[in-house]
């Protein structure tokens, strides 16, 4: 067990179990499969010889048709033996696998966690390149409004408009800048 602490300060850090070691550590591991308290330089299990290491050691298999992992259950297992198992047990869906796509025509691109965007107008789920209304076709109420915007209609209804519009003074319309 290793000694805990200095005189000071005797709940603070402990010493490291390792023989030759005994470094002082104020954030010292214990290990799970000999319960000693070792420095950071000592606290894998090839760091300090632990005997129960191997008892230790869990492995995850990855199945490559549905992408679930798989524990090892037994250490002699092998690989295709736990795939086998996994199918034969009716969880492996391979339809589970695929992500979904961007619903606008000819885009092809996943729905990701970080490559998706919900449109507020028509609840569609798309990808970045199409997260604007007028690029997804929009159903919604505001799509209908930015398709108008990208077709110039907003702009050329303010120009018309004559002296509520937003058009230039001639003086700056006609400014050159060397």
């Amino acid at each position: 067990m290793a000694r805990r602490g200095t005189e000071a300060f005797p709940e603070l850090g402990a010493h490291c179990d390792e023989a030759d070691c005994n470094q002082l550590d104020f954030l010292p591991f214990e290990c799970d499969g000999c319960g000693g308290v070792f420095c950071a330089a000592h606290r894998t299990y090839r760091g300090h010889g632990c005997a129960k290491a191997a008892d230790q050691g869990r492995t995850v298999v990855v199945c490559p048709d549905c992408g679930d992992s798989i524990e090892r259950t037994a250490p002699g297992q092998t690989e295709p033996e736990i795939l086998d198992e996994h199918v034969r047990s009716r969880r492996c869906d391979p339809a589970r696998k695929r992500k979904p796509v961007c619903p606008v025509r000819r885009c092809k691109e996943p729905l990701t966690f970080s490559n998706s965007n919900d449109c507020k107008a028509c609840g569609r789920k798309v990808c970045l390149r199409h997260r604007f209304p007028a690029d997804h076709a929009c159903a919604g109420a505001a799509g209908a409004a930015a398709a108008r915007r990208a077709g110039g209609e907003c702009a050329q209804d303010a120009q018309n408009m004559g002296s509520g519009g937003w058009a230039l003074p001639a003086s700056i319309r006609n400014l050159k800048i060397f």
